[in-house]
Formats: C-alpha cells, structure tokens, sequence
C-alpha cells in the first residue's frame, strides 16, 4: 500500500477529451471479434476496471470496407463510455496477421491504404470513438518504412528520411483532411531500433507527425532500466507522450509520471492478470494487485494458437 498521493489518479485534458486519471489500456490483441459480443464483453469488463482510456486491439483498414460500420462498432463503444473510460482503436494498415514488403507495394496500393484510413477513421468518428491510432510501431509495415534498414525504395518513399517518414505522414494528413479536429490522433511509433534507427531519427519524424496533427505520442517500447526513458525526450514537442513496457508495478509507473518522462502510462498484460489494475493502483491499493507472473503461458501462448487470451492469474470459475 502506498501512503503518497496517486500521480496515476490525476485527470488530463486533451483537447476537448477529459481523461479520468493517466492510465492507459494499450492496444492488444485478444482473438476477440470487437463486432460480437465476446469482444464487447472483454472491452466492457477492462474498462470498467479504471484506465482512462482504451486503446481497442489492431485492427486493419480494409475490414472498414468489408464488415466493420459504425453500427457494427457502437454497441463496443458505449459498452468503454458507459464504464466511463474514453476509447479509441489502433489501426492496421493492413488486414491484421498479413504482411507486404516494403518494396513491393507500388505506389497505387501506398495510396489505397492512405484512402482506407481516411475511411476507418470516417467511420470510427461516426461510432463515437474518441480517438484513432495508426501502428507504426514494432517492425510492422509503417514502421519499416521508417526504417532505413529496412527499406530499400529508390523512390520518394525510401532514400531519404522525408522519403522514409513519408508514408506515416500521409496517412496522418489523410485523417485530420478527413475528419478535422472530430478525433484524438494517436501515432505509435518505436523510438529507438538497434542496427537501423535512433532517437534523434525519431524526435525529427515525431515533429513532423505533432506538425501534420497528431496529439499524442505512443512511444513503445521503454527500456526495463528505467521506466518511461524511451518516452522522455518526445515531451518537448507540445503533445503528451505515452509510455509503454515495464509498467506494471505501479511504483514504476508513477515514476515515469513524477520524474516528468511520460504523461500517460500504458499497462498491458498487467491489466489482463488483473482487469481491476487502474483502479486499484489509482486508489493506491498496490498491495492488491493481481500481479502478472510473465509466464506468457495463455496471453502469449493462446495469441500463437489463435484462441482467446486469458490468464493463469485469473480465479477458477465457480462450479
């Protein structure tokens, strides 16, 4: 039990969005379809647990085109409102658990995927989603792009970093021309990436993004040596920054607030072992605390079977 006042407990306004207290529920995928009820259910039931916002799972563009509308997602997101936290969804750029080579995509299919954001993000505005987040992390697609060794286009979207940071950028663009300032704009991005890129790299495309209109910076992930660092030095560029990794003891997640390297904090599997995690650790209950064991065991190893995550941490149901 902590006797100091909660950091983690404190309100923060973006904009017009009042999040309820600086917890963040990342984004992560739980082989849940958002659109049924299962999906509802596990939102529901984590955000009734305490973040101030939910970050729902990546989901690719394309399925905007093909099954997810705003009707199909509005009972997902009054389930997150209704608990009082505000939701917002990662995008994919892709159909989630594909891939493409960089230098495959030709410039026609670059351009279709910056048109599918713009139409993910028209519909998600109309399901009453408070924000959006393209996935530009982790070695996925945008962030290959990114990456200079990984990307080997001889072309305006490789060469040069404008070349490299050109894609993320207009996909940001794509969005707030398609929905002006009606959604928070999240970006997801890697900091620092040993053998291709570091953080000044990424401090020159984070300015570019807050300049295209992105209002919260989701750098992932921190190292385990010191919560929030890779985060830090993104908190001169105006937009508060997300911190994510290494989190889930609640001390390491109010050091990250209180020595000023972060304004919001992620958990991830430390809200799966424990769905009440926001709450209790606002309320400075650390000691109650479902602490995740890292076994990786029904997160991690239900995620590769393509099942429904769960975890060891969880009380047996009743007979």
């Amino acid at each position: 039990m902590t006797t100091l006042p909660s950091l983690l407990s404190q309100p923060l306004r973006i904009r017009s969005w009042q999040f309820r207290n600086r917890v963040v529920m990342p984004p992560m995928v739980s082989v849940r379809d958002i659109a049924a009820q299962d999906g509802v259910d596990w939102y529901r039931r984590h955000a009734e647990g305490g973040p101030g916002l939910v970050i729902i799972e990546a989901t690719g563009v394309p399925r905007f085109s093909r099954d997810l509308s705003a009707t199909a997602l509005r009972p997902l997101v009054d389930a997150i409102h209704q608990a009082g936290a505000l939701a917002a969804i990662q995008l994919f750029p892709l159909d989630f658990g594909t891939d493409r080579e960089v230098g495959q995509l030709s410039r026609t299919e670059i351009a279709d995927i910056v048109q599918q954001y713009r139409r993910a993000t028209r519909i998600c505005r109309d399901a009453g989603m408070d924000g959006v987040e393209p996935h530009g992390a982790h070695g996925y697609l945008l962030n290959r792009f990114f990456s200079p060794a990984e990307n080997p286009r001889h072309d305006d979207y490789g060469q040069t970093p404008a070349g490299r940071m050109r894609f993320g950028l207009e996909i940001v663009r794509g969005i707030r021309s398609e929905v002006g300032e009606a959604v928070l704009l999240l970006y997801r991005h890697t900091p620092v990436k040993d053998g291709s890129y570091g953080c000044a790299d990424s401090l020159a495309f984070a300015a570019e993004l807050v300049a295209a209109g992105v209002d919260v910076l989701d750098l992932s992930p921190s190292s385990l040596v010191t919560p929030g660092d890779h985060a830090a030095p993104f908190r001169h560029l105006g937009v508060p920054v997300i911190a994510v990794g290494g989190l889930d003891a609640p001390g390491r997640a109010e050091e990250a607030l209180r020595e000023g390297r972060a304004d919001l904090v992620a958990i991830g599997r430390g809200q799966i072992a424990d769905p009440n995690w926001a709450r209790k650790a606002c309320a400075g209950e650390w000691d109650q605390i479902t602490v995740c064991t890292k076994c990786n065991k029904l997160c991690f190893g239900n995620l590769r079977k393509r099942l429904p995550i769960a975890c060891t941490e969880w009380p047996e149901p009743a007979a």
